[in-house]
């Protein structure tokens, strides 16, 4: 069985700093968009925002600010071209 490898949060958010980013939230809301910023409490700024419910883009949001506490995970994701399709 595989293990997780604990690691601090905070060079870990601060890495993905101009990344396109995948933020699920507690109730199951996902946010795609680059990360802006974060600040000393943990919460978030996303640019170019799409906004996804059940897996489903439900709308383009822009700028976002989101609060820490509300956070379920985030994670890095791939940069997709105009297609769709993933860059090497």
């Amino acid at each position: 069985m595989a293990t997780a490898m604990p690691i601090n949060p905070k060079p870990f958010l601060n890495s993905l700093t101009g990344k396109p980013v995948m933020v699920k939230l507690k109730w199951g809301h996902e946010y795609k968009g680059y990360l802006v910023s974060v600040d000393g409490y943990m919460n978030l700024q996303l640019a170019n925002t799409e906004e996804h419910i059940d897996g489903a883009l439900t709308g383009n949001l822009g700028e976002v600010l989101i609060r820490c506490n509300n956070v379920l995970y985030i994670r890095g994701v791939e940069e997709e071209d105009e297609e769709g399709e993933m860059k090497d």
